[in-house]
């Protein structure tokens, strides 16, 4: 055999192996075209379904409650940009899973405020028409109270935010393997966060910051480029399975999981005087209570409050209406001259220290 007969020989043998390992690297990678997304480190999607304070196939890394702490809505800014990004990826809204992960944990009752609400609505005005049946029972007062809101938002969602294998392609054998997942090891990541306010004092009382990872195999991104790492599998696609929907979800649950064991040893924040009072960084030139020294009070006391306060020590201010009337005034000087306080009959800053005393 000539010695240019030979080299071909060989040439074509090292072509044989490499896509002999090529087929075996695809045969790998093929059943194993993506990781289950991970929850701050390791984890799942939500699954099931939720009745009452009952669940069924739940994930069992969702955080579970024995009694539920409240009522709480879901509402969703859909005017943010990060939502706007979401139909990219040709994702609706995040509230349904996210409410549906609340009923599933028992730590929260969840109550209608988002489009059903017009569906409230109108069976009431269908009841007020006279048109449903008698004894359905939509007269007034029946709707319960949100305690609580919950506020979702995507911090960072990317796909393909880094990648192992890109700059394997073109070494021999190993590198036909290696162009198999070119391009190839994808991380998928997700940062989103959940806010929880107080309805009746708007204090913000639990915020969390939850992640997900998972990583995509880009199977026969640029396979087959043997001897000179050229590309030819690119136009036969990847086996990129997992849908960005699933990283956001799994990246929720990490931030509810984290609210969830938040609150459980919920201790309320306090300031000094009360809360929205004033505070106690003083300003020069202000009103509160820091920014004087304490000489007057953080604010102007309610005429009502003033006036069952006046009745309490001894004036008679008439009746708690709220109103300044003749009494009230006269209840106030009689009040400010006893006290050494400028007698001008009305409830002034250092008016209102004297009756909070």
């Amino acid at each position: 055999m000539s010695a240019k007969r030979w080299n071909c020989a060989r040439a074509t043998g090292k072509r044989s192996g490499c896509v002999a390992l090529a087929i075996v690297a695809a045969a790998v990678f093929v059943g194993c075209a993506g990781t289950t997304p991970e929850l701050g480190g390791g984890g799942t999607v939500a699954t099931g379904g939720a009745g009452g304070a009952t669940s069924t196939n739940a994930s069992s890394q969702l955080e579970k409650c024995s009694q539920s702490l409240g009522t709480l809505a879901v509402v969703e800014d859909q005017n943010q940009p990060w939502y706007r990004t979401l139909t990219q990826y040709r994702l609706g809204s995040t509230v349904p899973v996210l409410r549906m992960m609340i009923q599933q944990s028992n730590c929260f009752v969840v109550v209608e405020r988002g489009q059903a609400m017009n569906n409230l609505v109108q069976e009431r005005a269908l009841q007020n028409s006279g048109e449903l049946r008698s004894g359905s029972s939509f007269q007034k007062g029946q709707l319960v109270a949100a305690d609580y809101t919950m506020s979702p938002s995507i911090a960072f969602s990317q796909k393909g935010t880094s990648g192992v294998g890109g700059g394997l392609g073109g070494f021999g054998a190993f590198g036909a393997v290696a162009g198999l997942v070119a391009g190839g090891l994808k991380s998928n990541e997700a940062s989103t966060t959940l806010l929880m306010v107080d309805n009746r004092s708007g204090v913000q009382l639990a915020a969390a910051v939850g992640s997900a990872q998972n990583y995509d195999y880009n199977v026969l991104g640029a396979g087959f480029g043997f001897g000179g790492g050229g590309g030819g599998g690119g136009a036969l696609g990847g086996y990129s399975n997992t849908p960005e929907g699933k990283i956001l979800i799994a990246s929720f649950m990490d931030s509810y999981n984290q609210i969830v064991r938040a609150t459980r040893n919920y201790t309320a924040q306090e300031v000094k005087g009360g809360l929205g009072t004033g505070g106690t960084l003083g300003v020069q030139g202000g009103q509160t209570s820091a920014s004087s020294g304490g000489a007057v009070p953080t604010a102007i006391m309610p005429m009502g409050e003033a006036q069952r306060r006046l009745a309490a020590l001894g004036f008679d201010p008439g009746p708690a209406d709220g109103k300044a009337g003749a009494r009230t005034t006269a209840a106030i000087r009689a009040f400010q001259k006893e006290r050494g306080l400028d007698v001008n009959g009305r409830i002034d800053a250092p008016t209102s220290a004297q009756l909070m005393k």
